[in-house]
Formats: structure tokens, sequence, C-alpha cells
């Protein structure tokens, strides 16, 4: 074995203590890679949920390199020489390698314990918006609603965002402690509209959908009240006045629940259409366009719709 380990000395030019060093590193990273595989094939591949083993398989990948790498520096450069130091730079090693997953994990404690969200919830973070159908140690899942699809209805696919997001982006909780939303619709009718028939038309059919959630929803507020500053002075639903360039607008503003807001919407514009066509001094206004005609003898006007 010396003379092997002289003769690479005489014809490579490889010192007895580096020759050794390069066994001892082979050796380190021949144990970890066994340990790794190891670790995959007996206790990973038994986990059923393909999801969580990528994130373990990630996770113990992260730590063997770690540990491996901080093995190898002793070899090469000797940079501790304490079981403090050792510990020490294996700590800051993991931290650094581990650094997701690691944060993941402590959003994982935070949601479970502050609850800014939990399962069944609707809830918008970032520019995702969805139901929370999963909470798992590294990442939750969402099924989406809206992006292409209009209103709240669900686009059918299932987003997972990883914990840490919490840290990171905004989060708007469409219904912890208070069930309901505020809904509104526009109305916009022309400037010749018999406007107070018209707004007395719509609060009729408003409280028709809306008023009954009245009592719900207070009941609701004064729980809510108690862990968040949530104060209504009103609960009724109303129609607000507003002129517009091309005609009245009568805004309908009512609660209604998270997840009905579309089927609400949809119930009240059918009335609004039944009850307006029985009366011919009610009419919705649009957008036209005028193009002059010019003539040696006159100008003439000429109004166009949109569609025409």
């Amino acid at each position: 074995m010396a003379s092997i380990s002289a003769l690479i000395e005489k014809y490579l030019g490889v010192s007895p203590n580096t020759q050794t060093n390069i066994i001892i590193s082979v050796v380190i990273i021949l144990i970890f890679w066994a340990i790794k595989r190891l670790v995959e094939r007996f206790i990973l591949e038994k986990i059923d949920d393909v999801s969580i083993r990528y994130q373990w398989k990630k996770f113990s990948h992260y730590i063997v390199v770690a540990i491996a790498l901080i093995f190898l520096s002793r070899v090469w450069f000797g940079i501790f020489e304490s079981v403090g130091t050792f510990f020490g730079l294996l700590s800051a090693g993991l931290a650094i390698a581990l650094k997701d997953p690691l944060v993941n994990f402590v959003g994982w404690i935070f949601i479970l314990f502050r609850k800014p969200l939990k399962v069944g919830d609707r809830i918008e973070i970032g520019n995702v918006t969805g139901d929370v159908i999963d909470l798992r140690l590294f990442q939750f899942s969402i099924i989406e609603i809206g992006n292409w699809v209009d209103a709240d209805q669900s686009t059918g696919r299932i987003i997972h965002i990883p914990n840490g997001k919490v840290f990171s982006e905004y989060q708007a909780n469409y219904t912890q402690g208070f069930e309901y939303i505020w809904n509104e619709i526009p109305i916009l009718i022309t400037f010749e509209s018999n406007w107070k028939k018209a707004k007395n038309m719509l609060e009729d059919i408003i409280n028709v959908h809306a008023l009954q959630l009245s009592d719900d929803a207070e009941r609701q507020i004064k729980e809510a009240a108690k862990r968040f500053m949530i104060f209504y002075e009103y609960l009724s639903p109303i129609v607000y006045t507003t002129v517009k360039d091309s005609g009245v607008l009568l805004t309908l503003r009512y609660l209604c629940k998270v997840r009905r807001r579309r089927a609400t919407e949809v119930a009240i514009w059918e009335d609004i259409l039944d009850a307006f066509s029985k009366h011919k001094d009610i009419d919705f206004a649009y957008p036209t366009t005028r193009f002059y005609n010019n003539s040696a003898e006159s100008k003439t006007a000429v109004t166009k719709s949109p569609g025409s």
C-alpha cells in the first residue's frame, strides 16, 4: 500500500495526505449516498401521497447534501476542531440548504395556531382566489374560482400553494367570522325614464331577495366583533342614485352568502327585466355614437347604436 502511495506521489505529484483525503471523501460520499437510497427505498416509497413523498424526498436530499458537505469541509479544510463549532456550522448549513422547506413548515405552524385560513374557507392569496380543500405540512391546496370563468364560479383547477406564502403575500378571507359579502348591481337608465318609479321597483325587488339575510348577518357580525373590529351601522339593502354621462345610475347594494353571489344576481336581474318590460316610461341606457354627413347644402346628423 505504501509503494502504491509512493508511486502516485512520484508520477502524479499527489501527496500522501491528499491521497488520504480523497479516499476519505469518496467513502463519505458513498456512505451518505447509501443512507439517502435506504431512506428513499424503505421509508419514503411507502408514502402513498405523491405530493408529500416528493416534498420529503426533497427535504431528505437537502439534509444529506448539507451534512456531507460539512464532513468534506472538515476533511479538506479542517474548519472545525470542536463539537460546538461542528454543530454550529451544521445548523447554519441546514438553515441555508433547507430555507424553503423550513419556511413552509413554520408557515404550517402559523396557519394551525393563528388560523388565517382553514379547510372550507374561500380565500384570495396573491392573485389566486379559491376554496381551501387541503392543508398539509409544506403546502395547502385550493380549488380555483374566477380567472377566465365569469363571476365566482370554479375553474376546476386545483392550485397548490407553499405555506410560506402566508408570510409574503396578502390574504383575504371571504368566510372567516362573517359569512356574507356586499354585492352591487349597477342599473343604468335613460334621463327620460321615470327614475323615481324605477328606483321604487328596484327597492321592492332587492328587498325580496336580500332583506331576510339581515337578522342572521347581524348575529354573525356581533360574534365576529368579539375577535375583529367589524362594525356596520346598516345591513339592509339599499339603492343608490348617481348621474352619469349617458343616464341615471341606480346601484343596488345588498348582502348575500359568499357562494351565492352569482345565483342571487341572476334572480335579481331576471326580476328587473320582467318589471321594466311592463313599463314604457323606463328604458335602459346604452352608449350611442353620432356621425355627421356634411354636404354642400346641409349637415345631417346620423345616430347609430354600437351594434349597427
